[in-house]
Order: C-alpha cells, then structure tokens, then sequence
C-alpha cells in the first residue's frame, strides 16, 4: 500500500511538471527579500503597538506576582514562625555578645 502511495504521488508531480511546464514548479513567494532589513549590532525599530503590548504584559506580569506576594505570603515566607535568634547563637557557637 505505501508504494502505491508513493507512486501515486510521482505521477501526480509529473502531471502538474507537464500542467505548468518547468518554469512553474519550484517557484517561491517569498518576495524579494526580508521584510524587515537586517542592522548589524544596533537594537531592533519597535513599533508603537509592540512597545505597547510590552509595556502591558510586563504591567501585568508585575501584577500578579506583587498581588499574590502581599495575599498569599506564605508562599515565600513559609507557614510557620519565624526561629528566635537569640536562642541559636549557643547553638551555632557562637558566644554571646556580652561575654568578653
């Protein structure tokens, strides 16, 4: 069955080489060249709506990362309180402050 396949897409090729003659099959469209002209180490010409919708996506990236900090803080903070230092210098070894 692949071969069929195949063979039916070969002569399906060498109908439209005969439909169009040569000169028609290989054609690209892609213009003449790119639509944007290449700069060599300069910053690329923005226009207005794509500084705009920069603008907004970072305005609401922002958002809701500041919304979820100060609602949800525990998040980064963790659930539990937060360790007494004065009670871990004996533990690190590390003297007391007032020892001399």
């Amino acid at each position: 069955m692949p071969s069929l396949v195949r063979a039916g897409a070969g002569i399906r090729a060498a109908a439209q080489l005969l439909r169009w003659g040569a000169q028609r099959v290989g054609v690209r469209n892609a213009g003449d060249g790119a639509h944007i002209k290449a700069r060599y180490r300069q910053f690329p010409q923005l226009i207005k709506s794509q500084n705009f919708q920069a603008e907004f996506l970072s305005s609401v990236m922002w958002f809701w990362i500041l919304w979820h900090f100060w609602h949800d803080s525990d998040a980064v903070f963790g659930h539990f309180p937060m360790p007494d230092a004065s009670k871990k210098s004996e533990e690190l070894g590390i003297p007391a402050d007032d020892d001399e």
